[in-house]
């Protein structure tokens, strides 16, 4: 009822210096409509309550207004406060998902492994035989994704659990009646063999296997004793492997 009041005085002060601008109403007649409708909203009342009334509708308005301000300015900072705070969100967003897209790409890059590699870094010539079995170091290397192949030692390690596709290929020629053998080898055991024996021609043999390794099981190609194996720089005699899909 007090703000109504504020809102009415307001009005009445509006239309009057309107009235004035427009040249509709003199100063007596502003006074005169300003008297009437204050007679309309206020029934006749004594001096002293008149008084009183006057008095407590402007304090009324003055603690109306400012407490509109007040508000517009608490609004205010809450929308900024908000505004701050989704700007924090949207960075500390663009932060986890950088790092997640790291995680990935790094995982990514652990999960890509792969090798192929000759028996011949250079020059040419057979290798054996042996009196015993000899594990045959590939030092030409074509491909060692992963660096989980060793080519000092000849020895394949699994950096991951998996399944693991392996190839090897043999080549063998000349008068000689020596057969050419070779044995996929996985911790110690023999898996699958490539073998070739023609005398007085030339030997080609290959064999794959798709094998199920732990991290840390070892893969590598055994020369059987008493065979041998040739290779120059056409690469004939190779060993190849790669992860198909971790475990």
């Amino acid at each position: 009822m007090k703000g109504l009041v504020c809102i009415l005085l307001l009005e009445t002060f509006v239309f009057a210096v309107q009235q004035k601008v427009d040249g509709g109403l003199s100063e007596n007649e502003i006074s005169h409509q300003h008297s009437s409708e204050d007679r309309r909203q206020n029934p006749p009342q004594t001096d002293s309550v008149r008084s009183e009334t006057s008095t407590d509708s402007q304090q009324n308005c003055q603690l109306f207004f400012p407490d509109i301000h007040a508000a517009l300015r608490e609004l205010t900072a809450t929308v900024t406060e908000q505004k701050a705070n989704i700007r924090a969100l949207k960075t500390q967003l663009k932060e986890q998902q950088t790092f997640i897209l790291e995680e990935l790409n790094k995982k990514n890059e652990d999960r890509q492994i792969a090798f192929s590699a000759a028996l011949m870094q250079s020059g040419g010539g057979y290798i054996g035989p042996f009196t015993t079995d000899i594990t045959l170091t590939y030092r030409n290397v074509f491909t060692n994704i992963g660096n989980a192949y060793n080519p000092i030692t000849g020895i394949f390690t699994a950096p991951l659990k998996g399944a693991y596709m392996f190839r090897i290929s043999l080549y063998g020629h000349g008068s000689q009646s020596t057969s050419s053998t070779v044995s996929i080898t996985k911790n110690g055991e023999r898996v699958v063999v490539a073998h070739g024996q023609q005398p007085g021609s030339v030997v080609n043999s290959s064999n794959a296997v798709v094998l199920l390794l732990e991290v840390g099981d070892v893969v590598y190609v055994s020369l059987w004793s008493g065979r041998w194996i040739f290779d120059d720089q056409n690469n004939h005699s190779t060993f190849s492997g790669y992860l198909l899909f971790p475990l």
